[in-house]
């Protein structure tokens, strides 16, 4: 099989599937040609994207900002939610220190965050 090997494949490639979005609904038939080009466009586009633009693994700093700005919370809120000083929320939020595994328990529970990202694993 192929693969995208330049910039201008992938854009090309990219505009090409958003053309056959619109055609293929879920009950087309896998056998219907745009389909079928949509499928293989689709996985090759992934790929490109996959290995040239891929973001990574988000860091617990990245999570506890996001988890913040949706719960509306500032440091001292979130410090009162997890039973932590302020302070040290803002050590763990500059990345100056990580969190005890009592705090760590409490961060996935309450807001929701994988223990793998907490735990940097």
């Amino acid at each position: 099989m192929t693969q995208i090997e330049n910039e201008y494949q992938y854009r090309w490639a990219l505009n090409r599937v958003e053309e056959l979005l619109p055609l293929v609904k879920d009950n087309t038939p896998t056998t219907d040609p745009s389909s079928m080009e949509l499928e293989l466009l689709s996985g090759l586009v992934a790929d490109y994207s996959d290995k040239h633009y891929s973001i990574g693994e988000p860091t617990l700093i990245d999570m506890l900002k996001l988890r913040m700005f949706e719960m509306g919370l500032n440091q001292a809120g979130l410090a009162k939610l997890l039973g932590a000083s302020p302070s040290r929320i803002c050590d763990y939020l500059s990345g100056k220190c990580e969190p005890t595994i009592k705090v760590a328990r409490e961060i996935s529970q309450k807001l929701n965050i994988s223990p793998a990202i907490v735990l940097g694993v």
